[in-house]
């Protein structure tokens, strides 16, 4: 069974992007191998808020991934390149979870990520600790939110102060 893994950026206090979205403050690190990390997955699972801050920037579609946005509003004949989730997330997930393939990123999003973790749908969560305060923004995970068990499993801490910390969910 393929994992579903959230893998992020995450301000030293808590958030995932600042008040507006932004995500100015996340160091690019040279010593992260990000072509690495993308080998190990084929497939995107993005929230609504997250897709559309993409989507201004022209990334809508990434080469040799499936990209599933879970959204009520967005409307799948005005995104070609994606796949609109507006009902049924939890079964799709379960769908994709059960195909052959990569693993699948959970990428962005605290509350999408919120309502798989409860779910049960959530593998790991692996979160690379920026080195810096916001004061504000958008949680890594969105209230109200069920306690959740988590083991550590890896941590790697680089000289531009990222610390990277990867946890199994039990």
């Amino acid at each position: 069974m393929r994992r579903v893994r959230y893998a992020v950026a995450v301000s030293l206090d808590g958030y995932i992007a600042g008040p507006k979205g932004e995500a100015d403050w996340i160091i690019m690190d040279p010593e992260i191998d990000f072509r690495a990390l993308f080998e190990q997955f084929d497939t995107f699972l993005l929230g609504r808020r997250t897709f559309e801050m993409m989507a201004r920037e022209g990334r809508v579609e990434t080469p040799g991934m499936k990209t599933f946005v879970f959204s009520r509003t967005l409307r799948q004949q005005d995104y070609l390149g994606v796949t609109v989730v507006a009902e049924k997330s939890e079964e799709t997930v379960a769908a994709l979870r059960a195909e052959p393939g990569k693993d699948i990123w959970l990428f962005g999003g605290g509350s999408l990520f919120r309502s798989l973790l409860d779910a049960g749908f959530v593998d790991t969560v692996e979160v690379a600790i920026i080195p810096v305060l916001l004061g504000g923004g958008i949680s890594l995970l969105a209230p109200p939110a069920r306690q959740k068990k988590l083991h550590l499993t890896g941590h790697k801490v680089y000289k531009t102060g990222i610390v990277s910390l990867e946890y199994t969910v039990q």
